[in-house]
């Protein structure tokens, strides 16, 4: 979570800056784009705020009323942020390109907004570049997709959405002032506002997607489950594996229940040793695994339970 924080922290402390230069630029040139650019930067400084408020809810401990612990904030704050994209970021910037295209004017001094694209861009690339690193760490010999697919960690893969967008954005800037300059067609400015707006739809989308899984209860990772297998197998006294469910409840927070069918000749104690030292073992190769609920279950029964559990009601 410490690596996450730093990479929202950073993320903060560059769009901040940003804001506030673009939003110069554009009231000085009158540029459509770089008001655009302007508010996608003050929509990223608040998600940031968001997800650090959703970490610092997620981190509270667990009490009566939630007695799993309050890890999927984070969660639901991440798909805010989504929202607030979607709404403010690519609303803004596509009906500010829409009033431009009906009524289109000239960029006054386009070379203040070159040079507040260009320091902008630099900034995007060392916060993209240290969310990157982050994300590096925890995805392993994953491709970039399927880790970001599997990622648990919404604030990491939130930054490196925005930056990703932002970065996209102000390439999109850069030649729709650009070009407009140098064909004299001030409508390319306003242009270039609706792509930012579509770009920032696009990410929202993305994001509200993978937060929506986290959201409603997503599996541990394959080789999670993998090695719970590999354990359960090996212990002794198991017959066989009924069925393995996990589900996250944080990044570093997973929920196990594990069925099991048990050699009938072993005693209630030997049983209750077993037991004990599998949760044991499991919680130490695999330490995101928090919560381990184990059932002993004859497997016809465990059959006919689940049979019955998929039955329609009235049946």
């Amino acid at each position: 979570m410490q690596g996450s924080k730093k990479v929202v922290y950073a993320a903060l402390l560059g769009n901040s800056l940003i804001a506030a230069t673009k939003f110069a630029a554009a009231f000085y040139t009158g540029s459509s784009a770089m008001l655009s650019e302007a508010i996608h930067s003050v929509v990223d400084t608040g998600n940031q705020l968001l997800l650090l408020h959703g970490m610092r809810r997620a981190a509270r401990t667990a009490d009566e009323h939630h007695p799993f612990g309050y890890g999927m904030e984070l969660y639901f704050w991440s798909f805010v942020v989504a929202i607030l994209i979607f709404a403010l970021g690519a609303g803004v910037s596509i009906y500010e390109g829409v009033q431009k295209i009906l009524h289109p004017h000239p960029v006054t001094d386009p070379y203040v907004n070159y040079i507040v694209l260009g320091v902008a861009l630099a900034l995007e690339a060392g916060a993209w570049s240290f969310a990157f690193k982050e994300f590096k760490k925890s995805k392993g010999r994953l491709g970039f997709l399927a880790a970001m697919r599997q990622s648990k960690d919404p604030a990491v893969f939130a930054v490196l959405f925005e930056d990703s967008a932002a970065m996209l954005g102000l390439i999109a800037a850069f030649l729709g002032i650009g070009l407009g300059q140098v064909f004299d067609l001030p409508v390319l400015d306003a242009v270039a506002s609706v792509v930012i707006g579509l770009i920032l739809a696009v990410t929202a989308t993305l994001l509200a997607h993978e937060c929506k899984g986290l959201l409603i209860g997503e599996s541990a990772s394959p080789a999670v489950v993998a090695k719970v297998r590999r354990l359960a197998t090996k212990a002794p006294g198991i017959r066989r594996i009924n069925e393995i469910l996990t589900m996250h409840l944080g990044p570093e927070d997973v929920l196990l229940n594990l069925s099991l069918d048990i050699d009938d000749a072993m005693t209630a104690g030997e049983v209750e040793v077993a037991i004990s030292a599998l949760e044991a073992q499991i919680k130490r190769e695999s330490p995101e695994i928090k919560r381990v609920f184990i059932e002993v279950q004859n497997w016809a029964a465990h059959l006919k339970s689940a049979a019955k559990a998929e039955q329609p009601e009235g049946s």
